[in-house]
């Protein structure tokens, strides 16, 4: 089994502690070791014969001198030249592997998600590569504890599955798009709907051919470095793979391969997993005071009449005074409030910044 870590994202959310250089997925949002380390960590039980990770260029080096301190298994850095999403990311890694072991087991996870019971997660990826080697792809539904319209779901055809296979996997019918409220409402009520987990479980040489069938210009571009045999030991690597993006689409792999192959199948979880999407994700990760507040990283937090906070500083005492459901994250250069409902919202400070040149701040 390889896993491949996608960990290329810019975290814009989780501004001002995320940065272009040290994004999300590089930072400790609860306080310890930053994300992609916790999901490292969480994978080396299953002794991978190797781990690739793949990221920006510009997070390049801070992503390789975290993974320094792991040294029971290989571990790669690629570095992207340019943001494609996450199809070209999983191609390349898949053509990577295919280059020297073709029908490889490949496990594909986001770097910045938590999950509470990494045992289950173990425990899925082992089942899930059973089916996986019979030529599925096999992508991880997490049950959904409520109607959650910020994530995409995936219906899953549970009715043409024998009675007693709980555990899958099912065959998928389609992928859902974030519903309203009504229509998520209504996926939970029904019970064969999923949130949809973005990792996945498949042979190498299965998603290239599928990619192959669905994505004919990315493969011919993979089938190149695969028959040059590839390798990130390789001086002109970071040549070979500017080539490759010199001109390919920015596409996910669900709209490019998954939404279109017959071959695709779910395994159910309830792992106590969270995408950590913005700060108001923070509750699901790290328990609330009795006054439902999170305060992270701080000296000390002084409330006065104020509730349901979000409260993140470098260090510093922080007071709140009559303030409910607001959210303070205080850095040594920047200071966010914002009211928990405008998290998503902390995304288009970060574009104004930018549009009005204030680089330092990005």
């Amino acid at each position: 089994m390889y896993v491949v870590i996608l960990a290329g994202g810019s975290g814009t959310r989780f501004w001002p502690l995320s940065r272009a250089a040290r994004p999300k997925q590089l930072i400790s949002i609860t306080g310890d070791r930053s994300m992609l380390q916790r999901t490292v960590e969480r994978v080396l039980p299953l002794h991978p014969k190797r781990i690739l990770i793949i990221t920006n260029h510009l997070q390049a080096d801070e992503t390789a001198r975290q993974m320094q301190s792991y040294d029971s298994v290989p571990i790669d850095v690629i570095a992207e030249p340019a943001a494609r999403n996450t199809a070209p990311a999983i191609g390349l890694a898949a053509a990577l592997i295919a280059a020297h072991d073709p029908s490889a087991i490949m496990v594909v996870l986001p770097a910045d998600h938590f999950i509470k019971n990494e045992n289950m997660l173990r425990d899925t990826l082992t089942f899930a590569g059973d089916a996986a080697g019979n030529g599925f792809l096999v992508t991880l539904g997490i049950l959904p504890s409520r109607p959650e319209t910020g994530y995409g779901y995936i219906e899953a055809g549970m009715d043409a599955v024998a009675e007693g296979s709980a555990q899958g996997p099912f065959p998928v019918r389609r992928f859902v798009e974030k519903p309203p409220l009504d229509q998520a409402l209504r996926y939970l009520e029904e019970g064969n709907y999923f949130w949809n987990s973005g990792m996945f479980i498949w042979r190498a040489d299965t998603i290239l051919a599928e990619m192959g069938i669905f994505m004919p210009a990315l493969h011919n571009k993979l089938l190149q470095l695969i028959q040059a045999g590839v390798s990130p030991e390789q001086a002109d690597m970071k040549v070979q793979i500017a080539a490759l993006y010199q001109d390919i689409e920015s596409i996910s792999i669900d709209y490019g391969v998954m939404e279109k192959s017959s071959r695709v199948l779910m395994v159910p979880v309830e792992m106590g997993w969270s995408d950590v999407g913005s700060w108001s994700a923070l509750p699901e990760v790290i328990e609330p005071d009795n006054d439902g507040t999170v305060c992270v990283n701080a000296a000390g937090h002084i409330a006065v009449d104020s509730s349901d906070c979000i409260i993140y500083s470098d260090g510093r005492m922080v007071a709140t005074v009559g303030v409910n459901n607001v959210v303070v994250v205080a850095t040594p250069d920047a200071i966010l409030v914002c009211h928990r409902e405008r998290c998503q919202d902390v995304k288009k400070v970060v574009e104004r910044l930018g549009a009005a040149g204030l680089t330092d701040y990005l």
